[in-house]
């Protein structure tokens, strides 16, 4: 059933394989994208990511609630899975590829059953330290991914990328299949689906009213919809805008998101646990909160690439923000409803994963932005011409 007593450092693994592979994708995805939609990249990249966003909003609560019924080891294995899927397609057919990563946000929900499974094995007090260390392992897993991922495209080609990034995917479900121990052995009840699980437990809209109800639910998820919906924009087309406006070649990207990387696992692993024993969890929460909105001025407004290497480091700092809020509406839960709970915040997230590259996609679109060529790796100051 597993190796040894489950743990944080089990959901630590699967987070850090899981997206160490995307990252890997990070150069040859800007590639693949320019190639298969040359004419609106924005607006398709957009209408892709919305696709998925929506789907995982619709079946995050679902997922966790059967994981608090029937354990987290099974959806693990099973969110990993579909979410790794693409991986391969990359190469085999593009058009499948972004197809299937649309389809994939059904199970998109990988950090709804983390979290879960972390407030299964940890006391409530464990639990923001706990949260932190994950997500500073999200961090952690593309500080090298893709600086590894662009120096295997320039030597090797990107069917190498792909190849390696499928293998970490493998290695991953495996370490689940056969490391990974359930965390609540004792609510597995495989008979009774029915029993188990009702329909207002796995509706979307249902949950919503339920949080709608809530005095202290429904304030935490309109904080992540409206602090999450336009950093997924950003993010949508930030590696983007610095390929093709600011400049920034395949290497100067990859040691941007390694040094960003690094910097965030500070900010989660040491400042966060300092802010919240020193000034509370709504305080930590509001300071994240206060250095993404600098943050992401500092990003509209900067025009220089030393700019954008400054505003990195605040960037790091306001990703205290979403462990500190999974902790606060933790703290607010019964042990047997962290599931869905943390599958509510979850949704409301990948909601905004979608809703806001569709958003900024939309926008490009409106205002006639287009990439028409993409920039040499070793291009440095040479700006693209715009439509």
């Amino acid at each position: 059933q597993g190796i040894g007593r489950p743990s944080v450092y089990h959901a630590v693994v699967v987070i850090f394989l899981e997206f160490f592979a995307w990252g890997l994708l990070t150069t040859p995805m800007l590639t693949v994208l320019h190639e298969t939609f040359p004419h609106h990249t924005f607006l398709m990249n957009g209408l892709i990511q919305g696709v998925k966003g929506f789907l995982s909003f619709l079946s995050a609560p679902l997922i966790g609630a059967l994981s608090d019924a029937w354990g987290r080891k099974s959806f693990l294995l099973l969110t990993v899975f579909f979410t790794c899927v693409p991986i391969p397609l990359m190469r085999i057919s593009p058009w499948w590829y972004f197809a299937m990563i649309s389809v994939s946000g059904v199970f998109s929900v990988t950090f709804s059953v983390i979290f879960a499974y972390v407030a299964d094995v940890t006391q409530e007090h464990e639990r923001t330290t706990a949260y932190g260390l994950v997500s500073a392992t999200f961090a952690a897993s593309l500080v090298t991914s893709p600086a590894i991922g662009a120096y295997l495209s320039a030597s090797y080609g990107d069917s190498m990328v792909v190849l390696v990034a499928t293998l970490v995917a493998v290695v991953d479900i495996c370490f689940i299949l056969l490391a990974v121990p359930e965390s609540l052995p004792e609510k597995i009840r495989p008979a009774s689906w029915g029993s188990s699980i009702s329909w207002e437990q796995a509706d979307p809209f249902a949950s919503l009213k339920k949080v709608r109800k809530d005095p202290t639910v429904l304030p935490i998820c309109i904080t992540v919809l409206l602090s999450y919906l336009p950093e997924a924009g950003q993010y949508s087309s930030f590696f983007l805008y610095l390929r093709q406006v600011i400049g920034f070649g395949s290497a100067s990207i990859a040691a941007f998101i390694a040094v960003v990387g690094i910097l965030s696992i500070i900010a989660q692993t040491v400042f966060l646990s300092i802010l919240m024993r020193s000034i509370g969890n709504k305080n930590t929460v509001l300071l994240g909160l206060g250095f993404q909105i600098f943050q992401l001025a500092w990003y509209g407004f900067g025009s220089q690439s030393w700019m954008m290497w400054a505003a990195g480091a605040v960037a790091a700092m306001s990703s205290i923000t979403f462990p500190a809020i999974s902790a606060l509406v933790s703290r607010n839960a019964e042990a047997d409803q962290q599931g869905v709970v943390q599958g509510i915040i979850t949704g409301v997230r990948g909601l905004c994963n979608g809703l806001g590259p569709a958003l900024y996609g939309f926008i490009f679109f409106l205002f006639h932005v287009e990439l028409n060529e993409l920039l040499p790796d070793n291009t440095s100051e040479k700006k693209p011409k715009q439509n």
